[in-house]
């Protein structure tokens, strides 16, 4: 299983356990992990020239940094977090199943 699609799946699993009751510390690696993991998502689109994904990510980044918190209802939260997970799991298994990339780069 690629590197990549490995993040992807691992960022989704990190959001679905926020749905839990965990303690604070556990959102503010969720928070580190996330914007480290977007950032590079972000990269790797940009340079796949995938602009829509590449600002996709760039978006969920400065969402989830843990520097100038976001604050948002619990359930607003729950809800960006499925729907980012899903978003996450959806591209890790359907990226680079169509052939057409411009690079090398191996997105799945």
């Amino acid at each position: 299983m690629p590197m990549i699609r490995i993040l992807k799946i691992a960022l989704a699993i990190m959001l679905l356990i926020c749905l839990f009751n965990m303690p604070p510390e556990y959102y503010t690696v969720v928070r580190v992990v996330s914007m480290f993991g977007f950032g590079l998502l972000a990269w790797i689109y940009y340079d796949a020239g995938n602009k829509l994904n590449c600002i996709i990510f760039a978006l969920l980044l400065v969402l989830f940094q843990p520097f100038v918190l976001i604050t948002l209802d619990r359930g607003l939260w729950s809800a960006i977090d499925v729907i980012v997970a899903i978003f996450l799991l959806i591209l890790s298994f359907t990226d680079g199943s169509k052939g057409k990339k411009k690079n090398k780069t191996n997105l799945s």
